[in-house]
């Protein structure tokens, strides 16, 4: 079979799982009002930080008694900031199923060197028993595989009445999938993910528990001054107001302010999930008419609405040894990057080789089937150029 060359590319073919595409209709000159050459300890520093605190509980609907900050390091700090604070106290259930909820059970066990830790795992395209986690222990756990494109299918397994506390890596969730504030007590995500934000800033999320637990605890382990949320057995609560432990980019910050804005135009939280939706939905339509593709996660159950995670299922390619298979998932990308009709949609280095395609809320839909149409081109011309059979 030959399939033309499409005449069409996505307006915007940025396809990235982090940092994402910026919003549609986004430019630079939406950053006019950013304070620059500002301090961020200014009055208009503040209030610019405590806007944003202030925007995103009202997108992500975050009950008003839980504690909003901004945190450096991206996800990745705030993860750490929790991880690093609040364990210790009570056995840990991990559970993991992709590269980036195994790095937290490496932390865990290896750094933190906790001796009480049951770990809860599955491979690529699949979950673990949630059923398992004990309500006893503290239980951490990505909302969203962003490697595996591999989601938790709701809270109901996590115990209203638990007695450990849940903290929860929602990077590729928020924004995107409702989030069930009751069953969280500890929720973490960066700006470069659902909103198309900048990198290096996370959020932390804490519920009131995460706070009792931080006012009463104190770990054995030497603690990080960019981790310390307490002095003197109490919650340094400026954090949560805008007063940031270190010094944050105030354009990354107006970036994210217009994400915000941006975010409630299209219908806020309840808007970003129907788009995200959407464009997920014109890949579900896309495999059940391609028989060389296949979503990693074939339960739609857990499969993620935003860093979705494909793989080649075609005969003749499957056939292949695996290094072979990884080079054609390569160069099956690598022809529709040369045309500029998707950027970085390669499979993350440590998931099975395939696609992963972002479909958060500021990709468009259109985008997305134009896509597809680049994606079958570079598959007939990638196979068409495999070396044939003696």
């Amino acid at each position: 079979m030959t399939v033309a060359k499409p005449a069409l590319r996505p307006t915007t073919p940025n396809f990235s799982s982090g940092p994402c595409a910026k919003r549609p209709g986004w430019t630079p000159e939406n950053l006019k009002d950013a304070p620059l050459g500002r301090s961020h300890r200014a009055k208009v520093g503040k209030a610019k930080l405590k806007l944003a605190i202030d925007l995103t509980r009202e997108v992500l609907d975050v009950p008003a008694d839980y504690k909003i900050g901004i945190v450096p390091a991206s996800d990745t700090g705030a993860v750490e900031m929790a991880l690093w604070s609040l364990l210790g106290p009570r056995p840990v259930t991990t559970i993991a199923w992709e590269s980036f909820g195994d790095g937290w059970v490496t932390d865990i066990v290896k750094q933190l060197k906790l001796k009480d830790v049951t770990k809860l795992s599955a491979g690529y395209g699949e979950i673990p028993d949630l059923a398992k986690a004990d309500p006893a222990s503290d239980i951490v756990f990505t909302w969203n595989g962003t490697t595996s494109g591999v989601r938790v299918p709701n809270a109901d397994w996590i115990a209203a009445d638990r007695e450990g506390l849940t903290i929860c890596d929602a990077t590729s969730a928020a924004f995107a999938q409702p989030l069930d504030w009751a069953k969280l007590d500890v929720v973490t995500f960066s700006w470069q993910k659902a909103l198309g934000g900048e990198a290096a800033h996370g959020m932390l999320i804490l519920s009131p528990r995460a706070v009792a637990r931080l006012e009463s605890y104190t770990p054995s382990w030497p603690m990080p001054k960019i981790f310390r949320m307490t002095k003197g057995g109490k919650l340094i609560e400026g954090i949560f107001q805008g007063e940031t432990i270190n010094t944050p980019s105030m354009l990354c910050v107006e970036d994210y302010l217009d994400a915000l804005t941006w975010a409630k135009s299209v219908g806020g939280l309840k808007g970003l999930i129907g788009r995200a939706d959407a464009n997920t939905k014109v890949l579900a339509d896309w495999k059940a008419k391609t028989p060389w593709v296949d979503f990693l996660a074939t339960d739609v159950a857990i499969r993620s609405n935003t860093s979705v995670c494909m793989k080649v299922v075609d005969p003749a390619i499957t056939a292949l040894p695996a290094d072979a298979q990884a080079a054609f998932a390569k160069a099956l990308v690598g022809a529709v990057e040369k045309e500029a009709a998707g950027f970085d949609l390669g499979a993350y280095r440590d998931a099975p080789p395939g696609l992963r395609i972002w479909c958060g809320a500021t990709v468009e839909a259109a985008d997305v089937a134009k896509l597809t149409e680049w994606l079958d081109w570079a598959f007939e011309t990638t196979k068409a150029a495999l070396p044939k059979a003696a």
